[in-house]
């Protein structure tokens, strides 16, 4: 369909598409930026927590408190371990991507940037960092009532004080746990920009279909 004396039809119109670029490359900075933190802080709980022991002697026995007394604590170590482990690999994506899409738009090479940003990798990186979210945020919940009920007891069930005569332990733990809930929530932040780079590849199809005449 073309217009009469004219010769030009709105599918082969040009566009500029410089705001969607600045978007789209400020996202990747926002993804890259967060995933750094995400394995920094994760790296970060998991030591302050593996690495917490306090020794105290009561009545000449000497009790050793660690963090495989509570199991809750271990789920934490390990889900930061996961967490910290996945992050890794996908800033070593993002980087990989970031060099390979820069060297084809030197060489003017855009199809090989369209097989980058594909829907089956979208979705696997969007189900990972759905799962992570999750993971982390159970492990962060579940060692929190544990801390909890460490630093207050149960009167009604009889339950001690732990964190009253394990001070430093306790300190260290929640030095830890506050750690995993920051990665807890750059987990949650970082899940909508994985779901928009998921989503936009269908908007970027249905774009296409819409400019063919």
């Amino acid at each position: 369909m073309s217009y009469v004396g004219v010769g030009v039809s709105p599918g082969n119109v040009p566009v500029k598409h410089n705001n969607n670029s600045n978007i789209e490359r400020r996202v990747r900075v926002a993804e890259v930026v967060l995933r750094c933190v995400i394995c920094g802080l994760a790296i970060l709980s998991a030591a302050l927590i593996g690495t917490d022991t306090q020794v105290k002697e009561i009545f000449t026995i000497q009790k050793k408190a660690k963090f495989t007394d509570m199991k809750a604590l271990v789920f934490l170590v390990i889900a930061n371990g996961l967490a910290a482990a996945y992050s890794l690999v996908q800033v070593l994506r993002c980087v990989l991507i970031s060099m390979m899409i820069r060297g084809n738009n030197n060489n003017n090479n855009n199809n090989n940037n369209a097989l980058l940003f594909n829907k089956p990798l979208a979705w696997a990186i969007f189900s990972g960092d759905q799962i992570m979210a999750y993971l982390t945020l159970a492990a962060v919940g579940a060692a929190a009532q544990s801390a909890v009920l460490a630093k207050f007891g149960e009167t009604e069930l009889q339950w001690m004080k732990i964190c009253n005569m394990y001070g430093k332990f306790c300190n260290q733990v929640g030095e830890g746990i506050a750690s995993g809930v920051l990665v807890s929530l750059s987990m949650m932040v970082l899940s909508p920009i994985s779901a928009f780079t998921l989503f936009r590849l269908y908007g970027h199809n249905n774009n296409n279909n819409k400019g063919r005449w």
